[in-house]
């Protein structure tokens, strides 16, 4: 048995809190007895270790699932299992050797523990085992990460819902900070009246500890109820004394040197604010954009400079240059943002052109203050179609206009951006990029981030060491450093046995040319270890190799060629020396099979990007559109007679269903009324009709194309390719090869393989050929289609495959043994339906045209009855158009 812990590849993570959810799920018969989180803090670097201990109450062997969620810049070190007295331990290994070993153990059916993206800012680990009657099990996972801090505090924040009630429920905190402890706050927002009094919190000089110990009873909902209170947030606050502007401790041969200065006056700034207001932005949206740009108006201070950039098709300015924030201005303001609203295309480099040319020429012009911070905030919710729309050409333009005199910060606004395009810009400007993830509260999140950077200090800070006395620096330049923050810099000394460091910082502040601190920093190492109850090992050794792997792959992002290779490299190496999950690496959990005697659920990561790819396949061979796969590995799927597969990149989990009609039944896929775009399909039988079986197997054999607004049709079949432009039609066969391009189209048809088609501004399609034996006796060719750009489709888009364009949440509960021991069933909670679901598998095709790869997922009976909007029939129309 073997489990393949994975990093996911969102790894940059600005909120300064740690995020811990556990939930052990109760199959029926399994009692859990214990949960402990131990978590020991040492200089801002937090050591954590979950425990959950489980026992088989049943007579027959039961499966235990552990879910963890950790924040995504958490590295997880460890994880063991302990099955009646025998642990198995995890280790550390490159992700591609890892990888062998667990398909190995995938491939038999065995079971799998991951990581994998689940929330805004978290990511869950998961593992299930299965246990014997009366057998013991006990999870142990460690992971380690360094507190960051916002609005001058470090906040550990834990999620707390066990699911039932547990005798030995504990959460303990224990912190060790050397400049001592100011402030020290714990709360949660299950807490009743009743438990603020379990609360234990004690704080003197460098120490501080947090208990939270229910009973039994105390965690009962009423009297005698069995549901728990444990429902909700924990919360841990603190900082630190700052008797000067920073603090360097020494162990070991490392150092850290943390720079926090405070009390000085907050620098003006010269923000600019360019806005994405095309037609995508239409509805909610745009309505919490301008509910959050008020807010922030609000905030802007009157020394301030400020102005706003709208990109649609067109780029317009609300005022032909950065303006003062007076309470003129600012009124003038408001009403400007009331009255924007969205049209368009997505012309995304005019508009952040047009920004970084109005702040240079502020500059230039001496319209704003020398001694000021400068800043620009962009937020798209697309990808750039209007002007230049090359995301490459976009970074060399913005990357040059700038030249590193301030940061660009991105925003992208729900999940049609080419989020990676936005992030390796941003970081390559010395910013950073954001989701604003589609709810409720997507103002507030707007607000927030602006929060963060509102309050600039100091600008061009550098930290600066002698060259001839340390080795392996962290980062130590940083163009702005905002109030409530800190800046933390690591290293190695070249003499394990110094114990003493001459620091140089500078920055420009309000009222000086430089902020000087140069200064010798002394430390004596036993100081570091007379509190060995709060210290785990080398810690200022472990916090340097985190600092150093998480700006190692943050570089790695931006970087191309021989400079990636190195970056991963070196990033590789620390990892596996420190045995920390990141991105380039997997843990690997194994059981001997000998003692495996039965079958799990395996369930291997994917990698969510932030683009959206819908795929649509029948059978047997993928296209050969190689570059499709390699940006895009979200995907929905259509497969078999026809199979259904439903990526969810927030779960990194899919679902599948299938629809069972009879051939000559014509489907509706995507109906998109904005756009003026449809597409159906056809369905086809085998050659020879098995009377005997209930349901007969069909395929795609005909796709209709249209775009009302263009008056364009388009109908395939594995014979021919009608063009009906207007009152004009054209004829084409799979054995030609074309480029035809017109006001509105273009269609390339690669010979015998697929053909591309684009109409207007909306997304693209390729549809596949898939050609069987001709002399099959049972089968016969059939069409597949690919959907790209989907971002492209407006929120109104529907049909059978388009409703899934939008995201899509769903809970998985209750699992238990199904019909097919190698299948489980689960209770799944979707749209406010509760369905029951089967653990299955289909084929997805894109990647091994010949044999397919098994894509795990939760399969919904009855014609996908509960998820779809209404119920499949409903998506039978009388003909292809």
């Amino acid at each position: 048995m073997v489990w393949n812990v994975t990093a996911s590849s969102f790894f940059f993570f600005f909120y300064f809190f740690i995020f811990l959810f556990f939930d052990l799920q109760v199959v029926n018969g399994i009692e859990i007895y214990s949960m402990k989180i131990d978590s020991k803090v040492t200089s801002r670097f937090a050591h954590n270790v979950i425990t959950s201990r489980a026992v088989n109450r049943g007579n027959v062997p039961k499966e235990v699932f552990f879910d963890v969620e950790l924040p995504k810049t958490a590295f997880i070190t460890n994880f063991s299992m302990t099955i009646d007295g025998v642990t198995y331990p995890g280790t550390i290994k490159e992700k591609e050797v890892a990888k062998k070993q667990y398909e190995k153990a995938v491939s038999k059916g065995q079971t799998a523990g991951l990581v994998k993206a689940s929330g805004r800012k978290t990511e869950k680990f998961t593992v299930s085992v299965n246990i014997a009657a009366a057998s013991k099990v006990t999870f142990e996972l460690t992971y380690e990460e360094l507190l960051k801090r916002q609005f001058g505090k470090y906040e550990m924040f834990i999620k707390v819902k066990p699911k039932q009630l547990v005798k030995d429920f504990e959460i303990e905190v224990n912190i060790f900070e050397p400049q001592g402890i100011t402030d020290l706050e714990a709360e949660g927002t299950f807490i009743t009246n009743d438990l603020q009094n379990v609360i234990q919190k004690t704080f003197s000089d460098k120490k501080g500890h947090i208990s939270f110990k229910p009973t039994l009873d105390q965690q009962r909902t009423c009297a005698n109820c069995s549901q728990s209170l444990l429902d909700g947030d924990f919360i841990v606050k603190y900082d630190v004394k700052r008797t000067t502007p920073d603090n360097l401790q020494i162990v070991n041969g490392y150092f850290v040197h943390f720079f926090a200065p405070t009390n000085l006056p907050k620098l003006p700034k010269n923000v600019i604010f360019v806005i994405d207001i095309s037609g995508s932005m239409a509805g909610r949206e745009i309505v919490q954009t301008r509910e959050a740009l008020l807010k922030i108006l609000d905030d802007i201070k009157e020394d301030d400079f400020f102005n706003f950039i709208l990109f649609g098709s067109e780029v317009r300015t609300w005022r032909e240059t950065l303006i003062k924030a007076t309470p003129e201005n600012l009124d003038e303001a408001r009403k400007f943002v009331q009255g924007i609203n969205t049209e368009g295309m997505t012309n995304l480099h005019g508009g952040i052109m047009r920004g970084i040319d109005m702040l240079n020429a502020a500059h230039e012009g001496n319209l704003v203050p020398k001694r000021s911070a400068s800043i620009i905030i962009m937020l798209t919710d697309g990808q750039p179609n209007v002007g230049i729309s090359n995301t490459e050409d976009i970074q060399a333009h913005v990357k040059k206009a700038i030249e590193g005199k301030y940061p660009l910060y991105n925003l992208g606004f729900g999940y049609g951006v080419d989020y990676s395009f936005l992030e390796k810009m941003a970081l390559e400007n010395k910013g950073l990029a954001r989701r604003i993830y589609p709810d409720s509260d997507a103002a507030l999140q707007l607000q927030g981030f602006y929060d963060e950077v509102s309050n600039p200090m100091l600008t061009d800070v550098e930290l600066n060491y002698p060259e001839n006395e340390i080795s392996d620096l962290t980062r130590n330049s940083f163009k702005h450093f905002y109030d409530g923050s800190e800046i933390v810099v690591a290293g190695r000394f070249i003499d394990n046995n110094q114990n003493s460091l001459t620091v140089d910082v500078r920055g420009e502040g309000v009222s000086m040319d430089f902020f000087d601190l140069s200064k010798v920093h002394k430390m004596s190492e036993s100081k570091a270890f007379q509190e060995q109850e709060y210290i785990f090992g080398e810690y200022i050794e472990r916090l340097w190799a985190y600092l150093t792997i998480e700006q190692l792959l943050e570089k790695r992002i931006a970087a191309t060629g021989e400079e990636k290779e190195n970056l991963t490299a070196e990033a590789l190496d620390l990892s596996l020396k420190y045995k920390f999950v990141t991105p380039l690496t997997s843990m690997v959990v194994t059981k001997p099979e000998e003692n495996d005697n039965q079958d799990g659920i395996a369930d291997k990561p994917i990698e969510v990007f932030p683009n959206f790819f819908f795929f649509l396949n029948s059978h047997s061979t993928a296209p050969q559109v190689s570059y499709l796969y390699k940006a895009h590995p979200t995907w929905y799927t259509i497969d078999g007679d026809p199979h259904f597969i439903i990526s969810v990149p927030q779960k990194d989990d899919a679902i599948c269903f299938n629809i069972n009609e009879n051939p000559g039944a014509v489907l509706n896929l995507i109906k998109d009324p904005v756009t003026g775009i449809t597409i159906n399909g056809e369905l086809i039988g085998d050659k020879i009709v098995n009377n005997d079986a209930k349901i007969q197997n069909t395929y795609f054999g005909k796709l209709g194309i249209a775009n009302k607004h263009l008056d364009l049709k388009l109908t395939v079949t594995p014979e021919k390719i009608t063009l009906q432009n207007g009152n004009e039609q054209t004829g084409f066969t799979w054995l030609d090869s074309v480029t035809l391009q017109q006001e509105g189209l273009t269609l390339i048809i690669n010979r015998k393989k697929n053909l591309v088609l684009k109409m207007g501004s909306g997304a693209s399609f390729v549809i596949v050929l898939h050609q069987v034996w001709k002399k099959h006796p049972l089968h016969q060719d059939f069409l597949g289609l690919y959907i790209l750009e989907s971002d492209k489709l407006s929120e109104q888009t529907h049909g059978l495959l388009g409703q899934f364009f939008h995201p899509i949440d769903f809970t998985i509960l209750e699992i238990h043994p199904g019909s097919d021991p190698k299948k489980p069933d689960a209770t799944m909670i979707v749209k406010n339906n509760e369905l029951t679901v089967t653990r299955g598998w289909q084929k997805d095709y894109r990647t091994d045209p010949t044999h397919g790869l098994d894509v795990p997922c939760w399969f919904v009976h009855n014609n996908g009855a509960g998820l779809l909007d209404g119920v499949h029939t409903d998506y039978i129309v009388s003909s292809l158009f």
